[in-house]
C-alpha cells in the first residue's frame, strides 16, 4: 500500500512540475512578445502622449454634418455581411460534411477539404479584398466575395467540429433502416447538428459586419470607405462620428443576433 502511494505522489508531483514548467514558458514568452513589440517601453508611451491628446481635441466633438451621406454606405455595409455569410454558409457545409471524419467519404475527400478550409482560413478578408478589387473592380461585390470565401474558412471548420461531436446512434439506426446517403446526412446529420450550426453562422455574420467596415480601406465600399475618406483628408471629427455610427450599427447586429439565437433555441 505504502508503495503504491508513493508512485501516486511521484505521479501528481512529476504532472505539478510539468504544468509549472509549461505555465513558466507561457509567461517567458508572452512577456518575451511584449518586450519585443515595444509594449513593455515607457518611453515610447511618454513620447506618444501630446499626439495622443492632439488627435483626442481634434475628433471631439464628432462632426455629423455628413450623416445623411453615410446611410447608403451603411446599408451597403450590413448587405455585404449578410450576402458574404450566406455564400459562406452555402459552401461551408458540403465542405464540412467532407471535412468530418464521420460524414466524410475517405480519406482523400477529408485531407483534401481541411486543405482547403485552411488555405481559405490563412489569407486574412483585406488580402483577399484587395486581390478581388483587382480583378472585379471597386464597389461592394468585391468586399461580399472576401467576406464570403474567407469565412468559408472558419465557418467550415466549425461545421465539421459540430458534425463530428453528434450522436453516432442515430446515424447507425438511419443507415441499418436502409436510408441513402443524403438521407442520412439530412435526417441523422443535420438534424442533430442544426443549432450548433445556426449559432455559428449568427455568430460569423456579427463578425463580418465589422469585417466589412475594414474592407472599406481597399476601396469594397460601404461605410468603411467613407471613414477611409475622412481620414485621408485629416477629418478626425468627421472620422469619430462615422466611428460611433459603427458602433450602434455593431450593437444593433450584436443585438439581433442574440434574439435569432434565443428564437432558434
Amino acid at each position: 500500500m505504502s508503495a503504491a502511494y508513493d508512485q501516486i505522489l511521484a505521479r501528481d508531483g512529476a504532472a505539478r512540475a510539468r504544468r509549472g514548467g509549461v505555465l513558466a514558458a507561457t509567461i517567458a514568452v508572452v512577456i518575451g512578445s511584449m518586450w519585443l513589440t515595444g509594449l513593455l517601453d515607457p518611453k515610447r508611451f511618454a513620447d506618444a502622449w501630446p499626439a495622443v491628446v492632439q488627435l483626442s481635441s481634434e475628433m471631439f466633438p464628432p462632426d455629423f454634418g455628413r450623416i445623411d451621406r453615410w446611410i447608403w454606405p451603411i446599408i451597403d455595409t450590413v448587405a455585404m455581411s449578410i450576402a458574404g455569410t450566406a455564400i459562406a454558409v452555402v459552401l461551408s457545409l458540403p465542405l464540412a460534411l467532407a471535412a468530418a471524419s464521420n460524414t466524410t467519404p475517405n480519406q482523400v475527400v477529408y485531407q483534401f477539404s481541411r486543405l482547403l478550409l485552411n488555405l481559405l482560413r490563412s489569407i486574412p478578408e483585406l488580402i483577399m479584398g484587395i486581390i478581388l478589387v483587382a480583378m472585379v473592380g471597386f464597389g461592394a461585390l468585391p468586399g461580399v466575395l472576401a467576406l464570403g470565401l474567407h469565412s468559408v474558412g472558419m465557418v467550415g471548420k466549425f461545421f465539421a467540429e459540430s458534425i463530428e461531436h453528434i450522436d453516432a446512434k442515430p446515424v447507425e439506426a438511419a443507415r441499418a433502416a436502409g436510408a441513402t446517403s443524403p438521407q442520412v446526412v439530412w435526417h441523422a446529420v443535420l438534424t442533430q447538428a442544426m443549432p450548433q450550426l445556426a449559432d455559428i453562422t449568427i455568430y460569423r455574420w456579427e463578425y463580418n459586419f465589422r469585417a466589412s467596415t475594414v474592407l472599406g480601406a481597399v476601396g469594397a465600399g460601404g461605410i468603411g470607405f467613407e471613414l477611409i475618406a475622412a481620414l485621408r483628408v485629416l477629418e478626425y471629427a468627421q472620422v469619430s462620428a462615422i466611428l460611433l455610427c459603427i458602433l450602434v450599427c455593431v450593437t444593433v447586429v450584436d443585438g439581433l443576433g442574440a434574439t435569432l439565437r434565443r428564437a432558434l433555441k
